[in-house]
């Protein structure tokens, strides 16, 4: 009986406190839990004075409508969040769980009609829109978003990639410097803001961005990778080495550092080098054709047609494209014949990874460069190693 009768103030003064939130706040959505929380409480006073036996089903679900959904609501309140905006989120969100859309967006325009200040409401149609690529609504949402919650830096962070998919990369930078000032441990915004660099050519601040997020993540394979690629096209090679030599010592399994290395080795003319990178790169299947044409490139330059011949089929084998990419090689011409063309309908035994721009650019430009030095002399590579080690020593100096 003493249960009983505690259980019913508990669940009488939990019923006062939403009635008088709901007067506060003028929300007459209040009204529906009132209205189930004054059933349980009803059922549970008659079972005062009337001793009958009930399923404890019963009783549970007299204990959920009396006192844990009260709870609920207020701890729902605590997260900032209002009876309605929940009751209209949960809506939302099943409606798009249902993948009906546009039933979503309608119950949340609604939601903003009522409260224009809804941060949740603004932030669940920005997710849509953007999962609908229509991401210049999207940026708009995320941006009422933030004006009303300007502490929420992850949301600065989805306008800032926004609007570097958008092309406004000025916007994505001002919004990512000023978020790793305040975060300069963020990993996201570090190399989104790194990235955005590279793209824009802006190869040193790429740099400066890289060499400080190093201090908070130094064992970071990443970082190094990246820091490689940019000092890559730099032709600070003797720096791209060392950090793609420290990526792959980080990740063994990091091969695509392993191809520039060959292709950085077979710039200076380490053909022994250069072949070991490029056997290792055999092992990850996205590279292989890759490693398969530079090992064929290298049996030429030791004289070895055989060898070459067999690296060649192996690659069209893999990758059919890559026979066009053989075709406009001059050191394959003599053994061309010998390669197996592909037929037109052929298609790639692998899918291929797909490379970010960055890589891309990299790569290109490291042929680029080997075509250039391709015919100098063994004295002019012992000069530009020199220059090479004298740039990184004074390098070294200046961080020092």
């Amino acid at each position: 009986m003493i249960e009983r009768i505690l259980f019913n103030v508990i669940a009488l003064g939990l019923f006062l406190f939403l009635f008088f939130r709901m007067i506060q706040k003028n929300d007459t959505n209040y009204l529906y839990i009132l209205a189930l929380q004054a059933l349980g409480i009803t059922i549970s006073f008659i079972l005062l004075f009337i001793k009958v036996e009930l399923s404890i089903y019963f009783f549970l679900l007299t204990y959920f409508l009396s006192i844990l959904l009260p709870i609920l609501v207020i701890l729902i309140e605590r997260k900032g969040i209002t009876l309605t905006e929940a009751i209209f989120l949960a809506i939302a969100k099943l409606y798009s769980k249902m993948g009906k859309e546009e039933k979503a967006k309608q119950v949340l325009q609604k939601l903003v009609q009522k409260n224009a200040k809804s941060y949740y409401a603004h932030k669940a149609l920005a997710e849509i829109y953007e999962k609908e690529n229509a991401f210049q609504i999207a940026i708009e949402e995320y941006i009422r978003a933030v004006n009303i919650r300007p502490s929420e830096d992850q949301i600065q962070y989805k306008i800032a990639d926004l609007f570097h998919q958008t092309g406004n990369q000025g916007g994505a930078i001002k919004i990512l410097q000023e978020l790793l000032r305040k975060k300069p441990e963020w990993e996201e915004a570090t190399f989104l803001l790194g990235n955005i660099f590279q793209e824009e050519e802006r190869l040193k601040e790429a740099e400066s961005v890289y060499l400080d997020a190093l201090q908070y993540h130094p064992e970071n394979y990443d970082l190094y990778y990246n820091l490689g690629m940019v000092y890559t096209r730099l032709n600070d090679f003797q720096s791209a080495k060392e950090y793609y030599e420290k990526a792959a010592e980080l990740n063994s399994l990091l091969y695509r550092a392993k191809f520039n290395l060959g292709q950085i080795a077979l710039l200076y003319n380490e053909i022994e080098e250069a072949e070991q990178y490029f056997v290792e790169c055999l092992q990850e299947e996205e590279l292989e054709e890759d490693a398969y044409f530079y090992l064929a490139y290298i049996s030429m330059l030791k004289g070895d047609k055989e060898k070459a011949i067999q690296y060649l089929n192996v690659a069209v084998g893999e990758n059919p494209e890559i026979y066009d990419k053989i075709r406009k090689e001059l050191i394959f011409q003599l053994i061309l014949n010998k390669v197996e063309k592909p037929s037109k309908n052929k298609q790639p035994t692998k899918k291929r990874k797909k490379l970010t721009k960055q890589e891309k650019a990299t790569i290109a430009h490291l042929k680029h460069t080997y075509e250039l030095v391709g015919n100098l002399s063994q004295n002019d590579m012992k000069v530009m190693k020199m220059i090479q080690t004298k740039q990184k020593e004074e390098k070294q100096i200046e961080r020092e």
